[in-house]
């Protein structure tokens, strides 16, 4: 590998010319406190034609990319980062990928033989590399040997003082052996543990000056627990921390101080699963409780909270997480820290702490069970504010005639003004329902006689609403429950909120929309996407609301002073792709978060048949596509609520 003069892809991978036309794999690893983003691969072909990827990131020791070379690729640039190691580099033919992609998935190769006859090359490397790169999250074991180890921290931090406390009332011997074993071997010694319960048990080990026996008090405190140390964490019985782990927090303490700093774990003792857990997201913690361990709080943190005694130790483990998504300052390490066993989470006992917290909070949302999961209720606004629901639309009377329908007669919401924003309609049959139409007081049409432009129609329509509340929609979206406008407003009126998505199904009833993971695909796709409607997803997170990067202008909620502070859609950029990814990015950046909410309920009707554009729409597209991996390119790397050792290229939650 050689250095080039570019600032950003300053690395170039020299091969024989003979693999060209073949596959290549690359292993490599970056520091564990390394800028969390994505490694970025650039392709330079004849003609002047680049492709780009997206590399997954380490999860443990390193990384494994898979990548189809095109016979006249003239170069390969690599954007790493500071630290990034590349630690081997492999080559397999074609027909040796074909043979595997056979092997696992006997479709999806014929399809990608099929993709090659027609000389879609695209088709044909994402169907092999979808079979052949990525790794079902259930054969995670298999995937974690190849990996190796998380490697120590660069700049260790001794001096920070860290303060474990292990509840062990009931546990087994094992389990606390095993614990215990898994602490004591910790590179950073810099450690206490207070040790409750397990009476009759004693170390087999020699005894550690730094763990203390007592039993559990239920008047003491979180800070009287904490004592003088900096960081304060809990752990279970059977909770084996990986030897660097403790080291690792420590030294990401030591760069920021924040409140909170957390990292990925494995479940299970004989073929565990991973829980890879997205960078800070307050709404799917405090529902899922998916913060785990190891997951350390700072004792100014601590000092911050009211002084409550902690009770018996199951109900302090659950008031000691929910207090954690109070954090300002947050640090998530996309590393596999800890190995713990599977014990079932108690989620009426979660649903009742988090009840009286929101309660005494004065908060207006509601815990609630559905079907056995936690989610927050929040109801609309009393009164309801003044809803505009933006369509834009030509012809195609079909679609038309029953998205309006479904707003103004199936949707139970009190409030509604329609805007349809008609981009020339001829068709006499849409002409006469708009006639109908107008003698609702309800509805009215804008005229944009202009050449289509997405973007620039719901900018229109905007500006035409009356409603603090906009909602966009596309007339392919037909209503499939009645409270599907309340469950967005709810949302909508947050005042950390920006963008509030839905979802939508195709018509086959499988999954259209359950937010936008940036990165995927390329530059940004629908996560989960054609996957059963019931999916819970990594988490569990389909089941809830949460936040996510992006949702599609398909049905996107937005406060009309929100949507105004950041301009709208961008209809210069991005006149029919991108413009809904670019809005909700452009609110984050402003301060406002982007929520998807399972509840409202939608199918999106045409989508499902929809293939990809050809001729000029194709390079539109492609021209959209490059202005937007420009301007996002950091949140391509680096999706935070989409773990990186997550796939990009299949539209599942699969390991890479």
């Amino acid at each position: 590998m050689t250095a080039t003069d570019d600032p950003l892809f300053d690395r170039r991978l020299v091969l024989p010319p003979e693999v060209a036309g073949g596959w290549i794999v690359l292993r490599y690893a970056l520091p564990v406190r390394a800028r969390p983003q994505r490694p970025l691969l650039r392709l330079r072909r004849s003609g002047g034609r680049i492709d780009r990827f997206v590399l997954p990131g380490p999860v443990l020791g390193t990384a494994h990319w898979l990548g189809y070379l095109p016979a006249d690729c003239a170069a390969i640039e690599i954007a790493g980062g500071q630290g990034f190691a590349l630690e081997r580099v492999g080559a397999r033919t074609s027909a040796n990928v074909f043979a595997e992609c056979l092997r696992k998935y006997p479709l999806r190769a014929l399809g990608g033989l099929r993709a090659l006859v027609r000389g879609d090359e695209r088709r044909w490397r994402d169907s092999l590399r979808g079979a052949c790169a990525a790794t079902p999250l259930a054969d995670f074991d298999r995937w974690h040997r190849t990996r190796g180890a998380v490697p120590l921290p660069e700049t260790p931090a001794p001096a920070i003082r860290i303060r474990l406390v292990l509840a062990a009332e009931g546990a087994e011997v094992a389990a606390i052996t095993d614990t215990l074993a898994a602490l004591k071997a910790q590179s950073h010694t810099n450690w206490s543990l207070h040790l409750a319960g397990g009476q009759g048990w004693v170390d087999p080990a020699a005894a550690d000056p730094r763990i203390h026996r007592a039993a559990w008090s239920p008047d003491a405190t979180a800070l009287s627990l904490c004592g003088e140390a900096d960081l304060f964490g809990l752990l279970r019985p059977g909770d084996r921390l990986a030897p660097e782990a403790l080291a690792h927090l420590a030294a990401a303490f030591q760069e920021t101080k924040p409140d909170l700093i957390y990292a990925d774990e494995e479940v299970g003792l004989v073929a565990p699963t991973p829980r890879l857990k997205p960078d800070w997201s307050p709404d799917l913690a405090r529902v899922t409780g998916y913060l785990g361990v190891p997951t350390l709080l700072a004792r100014a943190f601590l000092t911050q909270l009211p002084v409550e005694p902690v009770g018996a130790p199951e109900t302090f483990a659950i008031t000691l997480d929910l207090a954690a998504c109070r954090a300002a300052a947050v640090v998530h390490l996309p590393r596999i820290l800890c190995r713990r066993i599977a014990i079932p989470e108690d989620a009426a006992a979660r649903a009742a702490h988090l009840e009286a917290q929101l309660r005494a909070a004065g908060e207006p949302a509601r815990a609630i069970l559905r079907d056995g999961t936690l989610d927050l209720h929040r109801n609309r606004p009393e009164p309801a504010p003044l809803v505009s629901i933006v369509i834009p639309s030509r012809d195609r009377p079909d679609l038309i005639a029953r998205v309006t329908a479904d707003v103004l007669d199936r949707t139970d919401y009190p409030a509604i003004d329609l805007v349809i924003v008609d981009n020339g309609s001829t068709d006499p049959a849409v002409l006469a329902l708009y006639d109908r139409l107008r003698a609702d007081p309800r509805v009215r049409i804008e005229a944009f006689p202009q050449p289509f432009n997405f973007a620039a129609m719901v900018n229109q329509g905007v500006e035409a609403a009356r409603g603090e509340i906009l909602v966009l929609l596309n007339n392919d979206v037909a209503v499939l429950r009645p409270d599907w406008l309340d469950a967005m407003v709810a949302q909508a009126v947050r005042p950390e909120v920006g963008a509030v998505g839905a979802k939508l199904l195709y018509e086959d009833g499988r999954l259209q929309h359950a937010g936008v993971v940036v990165g995927l695909g390329g530059e940004a796709g629908h996560i989960l996407r054609r996957r059963p409607a019931e999916t819970a997803g990594h988490l569990g997170r389909m089941r809830v609301t949460h936040e996510v990067s992006a949702v599609t202008a398909a049905c996107l909620a937005v406060s009309r002073d929100k949507y105004r502070a950041v301009g709208g859609f961008d209809a210069v950029a991005f006149a029919v792709d991108f413009n809904d990814v670019d809005f909700c990015l452009r609110l984050r950046a402003a301060g406002w978060k982007t929520v998807w909410t399972p509840q409202a309920v939608l199918s999106h009707l045409e989508s499902v048949s929809r293939g990809r554009p050809t001729g000029a729409a194709r390079a539109r597209f492609e021209r959209e596509a490059a202005v937007f991996a420009e301007r996002w390119r950091e949140v391509i790397r680096h999706d935070p609520y989409y773990h990186p050792a997550l796939s990009l290229t299949t539209f599942g939650e699969d390991l890479e």
